[in-house]
C-alpha cells in the first residue's frame, strides 16, 4: 500500500467525494451504466433483493421460486448476473449486485455498466457512507424507505480510477472487511453465549435458590421442575392484580402531548425500568379515567402485545403516569407480600417463557398476554427475605454479564465504523492500495 501523503491529489468538486489522485477520471454514472428495461428472459427464477447477500432467489438458495409458466412476464424485469439493482427500500443505499440471471419485479429498477468495469470495485463504492448519503439525500417517497430514481443516480458524478486500480481496490477491501466480518461474527457469537448464560443465571436462582447444597423437592410442574424442599409454589392471583387499559379507553397517536400526564407505553421499556424521557404525555382528563392504571413507585410492568413479556419496574415515578393498552400493570395488594424486583426476575426467566409458550393459541398469527390467562401462573416462591437475597444476587450478576455484552457491543460499533471508514477512504482513493 502506497503512503497517500506522497501521492498527488485533486479536488474533485464533489463534496462526497473530496479529493482524489491526480490520475483518476471523474464521470457521471450515464456514462458508466445503462438502464435496463428487458423483460421475461429464459432464466425464470424469482429474485429479490438483500442486503446481506444481494440478488438471491426470492426464498433463498435453498428454495429457489420459479415464476408460473402462465405468468405474464411483460410485468417482470429481466436480471442478468453482473447487473445491478435499486431496491425501492433505501437500505444501505439500496444498490444491490446480482450473481443470479432471473427476473425480478417491477419495483426493482436494473442497471448494468457499459464500458469496462470491476464489478466489486462499484459494489463497494455503492456501499460506502458517502454515496449512500448522497443518493439518500436525492430520494422521494411518501414512505419510510424512501424510493430511488434512476433518473438522480445517472446524473451523479462518481470516481474513476484505472481497471487495474479498481482490481486492486477490490482486493484489498475483499481481504480486510472480511476480517473485519470474521471478528464482528466471533463477537456476536460471544454475546449470545453471554445472553445465554445470563437467562440460566436467571432461571438457576429463582427456581434452584443460591443454596447449591440444600434439598430439593419435585414442585409438580412442568415448566420448573425441581425446587428447594422449604420452598413453595404460587399463581400470581394469589399475591397481585393484574390491571391494563380496557379497549373503549384506547388512546390514539393524535391525543398525544408534549406535556401532561404521562403515557407509559412499550417502547418506553429500557433495560428492566422505565425511561420517563421518551414517554408521551396525556390529558388529565384522560389520566382520571382509571385509577386503578394509576402507576405508582416500584409498579411491576409487563407488555402484553407486540414484543410480549418486556418487563420493567416503575423507579423515579413522577406524579400521574398511567399506561396504554399494550402494557400490564402487576401490583401486590394481597395479604401474601413478595419482593418486587424477585417477581421481575421470573418473568424474565425460563421459568415464564416455558409457560406462556405452553398456553400459546396455536392457530392464532397473533403473540398476546391474555389477563385471565396470566392470573394462573404459577412460580416458585420462597419467604420475601429468600427473594430479596435472589433478586439481590441477581442484580449483582446480570449487571457484570449486561456489561460483558456492553463492550462486546461497543468492539462491534468500533469496528463497524472502521469498516465503513475503510471502505470510502479506499474507493475515493484516500487511501491508495496500489502495489
Amino acid at each position: 500500500m502506497t503512503n497517500a501523503s506522497l501521492d498527488k491529489y485533486k479536488d474533485s468538486g464533489i463534496k462526497w467525494i473530496g479529493e482524489i489522485p491526480q490520475e483518476w477520471n471523474l464521470k457521471k454514472a450515464k456514462h458508466i451504466f445503462v438502464q435496463s428495461f428487458e423483460k421475461g428472459g429464459e432464466d425464470l427464477t424469482l429474485l429479490s433483493a438483500t442486503q446481506n447477500e444481494g440478488v438471491i432467489p426470492k426464498d433463498g438458495l435453498e428454495g429457489v421460486v420459479q415464476v408460473k409458466e402462465d405468468t405474464d412476464l411483460s410485468l417482470f424485469k429481466t436480471v442478468k448476473k453482473k447487473d445491478f439493482v435499486i431496491s425501492l427500500r433505501s437500505f444501505q443505499g439500496g444498490f444491490e449486485y446480482s450473481n443470479f440471471n432471473g427476473v425480478i419485479t417491477p419495483a426493482y429498477t436494473v442497471f448494468r455498466n457499459k464500458i469496462p468495469i470491476n464489478d466489486d470495485y462499484f459494489k463497494m463504492l455503492f456501499k460506502s457512507d458517502g454515496f449512500i448519503a448522497k443518493i439518500n439525500s436525492l430520494t422521494t417517497g411518501i414512505r419510510e424507505g424512501k424510493n430511488i430514481q434512476y433518473d438522480d443516480f445517472k446524473h451523479m458524478t462518481l470516481p474513476l480510477p484505472t481497471l487495474d486500480e479498481q482490481q486492486q481496490i477490490a482486493d484489498y477491501l475483499d481481504k480486510k472487511c472480511g476480517e473485519v466480518d470474521r471478528v464482528v461474527e466471533v463477537q456476536k457469537q460471544i454475546i449470545e453465549k453471554l445472553k445465554e448464560y445470563k437467562q440460566s443465571v436467571i432461571t438457576e436462582a429463582v427456581t434452584k435458590g443460591l443454596d447449591k447444597n440444600a434439598p430439593l423437592k419435585d414442585s409438580g410442574i412442568e415448566w420448573i421442575g425441581k425446587i428447594p424442599y422449604h420452598w413453595k409454589t404460587i399463581r400470581i392471583k394469589n399475591v397481585a392484580w393484574l390491571k391494563g387499559r380496557i379497549g373503549w379507553q384506547g388512546l390514539k397517536s393524535n391525543e398525544y402531548q408534549e406535556t401532561g400526564a404521562y403515557l407509559i407505553t412499550g417502547t418506553d421499556f429500557d433495560n428492566g425500568k422505565i425511561n420517563w424521557d421518551s414517554c408521551v404525555h396525556i390529558t388529565q382528563e384522560r389520566y382520571n379515567e382509571d385509577a386503578d392504571i394509576h402507576i405508582k413507585e416500584n409498579d411491576l410492568l409487563i407488555t402484553k402485545d407486540g414484543t410480549v413479556g418486556k418487563v420493567a419496574l416503575a423507579l423515579n415515578c413522577p406524579p400521574n403516569v398511567s399506561l396504554n393498552s399494550g402494557v400490564l400493570l402487576i401490583r401486590n395488594t394481597k395479604n401474601i407480600k413478595y419482593f418486587s424486583k424477585y417477581l421481575f426476575y421470573i418473568i424474565l426467566s425460563d421459568v415464564f417463557w416455558q409457560w406462556f409458550s405452553s398456553n400459546l393459541n396455536g392457530n392464532s398469527t397473533i403473540i398476546h398476554l391474555y389477563q385471565e390467562q396470566f392470573y394462573n401462573f404459577c412460580f416458585c416462591f420462597p419467604d420475601p427475605e429468600e427473594q430479596k437475597q435472589i433478586a439481590d444476587y441477581l442484580d449483582i450478576k446480570c449487571a457484570e454479564i449486561d456489561k460483558a455484552i456492553s463492550e462486546k457491543e461497543a468492539l462491534i460499533e468500533k469496528l463497524t465504523e472502521y469498516k465503513k471508514s475503510l471502505i470510502y477512504e479506499c474507493v475515493t482513493g484516500k487511501r491508495r492500495v496500489a502495489v
